[in-house]
């Protein structure tokens, strides 16, 4: 019986349908038969799995249609969406008192518009 090579590779995979991320590592083993034919095994896992070149298959949906990424996208763009998504610790805050700013000359309080607090943000028409 001949050698194994085992080749270690590792990919990184996003469902184009539900949006699912996942990395896999594989253990690609390559034999010879006894015809002296070559092929290859993939092992995830400890089992023999499909080829994820071929037609690999999100892990969420079952859907076919997955991007295939070098490894480590889906762990760097999940620490980026992280860290972007942070909220900033809540600080007190203090009520305005009867009669300050936000009031109208007489008496009333102002209700804001959407257009209100757009409009430091649209232009002049030239």
């Amino acid at each position: 019986m001949s050698e194994i090579a085992v080749v270690h590779e590792s990919y990184s995979f996003a469902c184009m349908r539900c949006g699912h991320g996942w990395e896999q590592s594989y253990e690609i083993e390559h034999h010879v038969d006894a015809d002296g034919r070559e092929f290859v095994l993939y092992v995830a896992n400890g089992r023999v799995v499909p080829s994820p070149l071929s037609r690999p298959t999100c892990t969420n949906c079952e859907n076919h249609v997955v991007r295939i990424m070098r490894p480590g996208r889906v762990a760097s763009a999940r620490d980026a969406a992280h860290r972007q998504h942070r909220t900033p610790p809540a600080h007190p805050v203090e009520a305005p008192a009867a009669g300050a700013e936000g009031e109208e000359e007489h008496g009333q309080h102002h209700h804001w518009h959407l257009s209100d607090l757009l409009h430091p943000f649209q232009r002049k028409a030239s």
